[in-house]
């Protein structure tokens, strides 16, 4: 399928690795000019290269700047101003319970997984309107309908991002602005790791105990795979995907019980 991406223009934020980098990949293979983001420019500008070489003629840049501030988020304007696709990303905040929620962890998991997204999202969306075509996916998390103890930071902010957009999305989607959220679990990236490190040190467990555990939780049985993600995200930014806005779409492996 053609999904109508060739010439358009796309940002991805936090896309040096992980989730961000699998829909980096899929819009580059799909012809869109993708710039990614991230703090480190020396491994942005390896990844650009390595998009670049997997699909020769696809148009790669970077912007490396900080999402998670306004100088960081002003920088990323200044290089581009205008974008048809935001797929919006982050680092969540590490695991935890509530001995360590304070006032100060609490302001920093929105900081990191609720106001770029917005802001961004307050920069781009003007112009799209004005276009007369717009993407916007983000990134947030299953848990976002299915909340686990140990990561009630990052679902709280992401929460607030789901709430937020599905207000924007009922606004904009008359000018062909669609706003989607991505909800992943267990998908195999760095994240995966950091999440195992947690459970290594808290519970004397060793990693491939940790994985084993957690596979044996999802219903496919298996990991998912950052590639399967990507190209879901692809799809929603397509042109065939203007009547789809407001929406979650769980990567779970079929794990989530409820119906709605």
């Amino acid at each position: 399928m053609d999904l109508g991406l060739t010439g358009r223009t796309a940002f991805v934020c936090a896309s040096s690795q992980g989730l961000g980098l699998a829909c980096a990949t899929a819009l580059a293979r799909e012809g869109a000019a993708v710039t990614l983001n991230g703090r480190n420019a020396e491994k942005l500008a390896r990844v650009a290269h390595e998009l670049r070489d997997s699909f020769p003629g696809a148009r790669v840049d970077y912007v490396a700047a900080d999402l998670n501030t306004a100088g960081g988020r002003a920088a990323i304007l200044a290089q581009l101003p205008e974008v048809d696709i935001l797929v919006t990303n982050n680092e969540g905040p590490k695991p935890g319970g509530l001995e360590s929620w304070d006032e100060a962890a609490l302001i920093g998991a929105m900081e990191m997984n609720m106001i770029p997204a917005v802001q961004l999202m307050r920069a781009y969306i003007p112009g799209m309107r004005a276009r007369k075509f717009g993407r916007i996916v983000n990134i947030t998390s299953a848990m976002v309908k299915s909340p686990r103890y140990f990561m009630g930071l990052s679902t709280a902010a992401r929460t607030a991002l789901t709430a937020i957009s599905k207000a924007v999305a009922r606004e904009v989607v008359a000018d062909n602005v669609t706003v989607n959220n991505l909800m992943p679990e267990k998908i195999d990236t760095p994240r995966q790791d950091a999440i195992a490190a947690h459970f290594m040190k808290t519970e004397g467990l060793t990693r491939d105990q940790v994985r084993a555990r957690t596979v044996s939780t999802i219903a496919a049985k298996r990991f998912g795979e950052a590639a399967e993600f990507g190209d879901a995200c692809a799809f929603l930014c397509a042109a065939q995907a203007g009547y789809i806005s407001g929406q979650n779409l769980q990567l779970d492996g079929g794990t989530y019980e409820g119906l709605i």
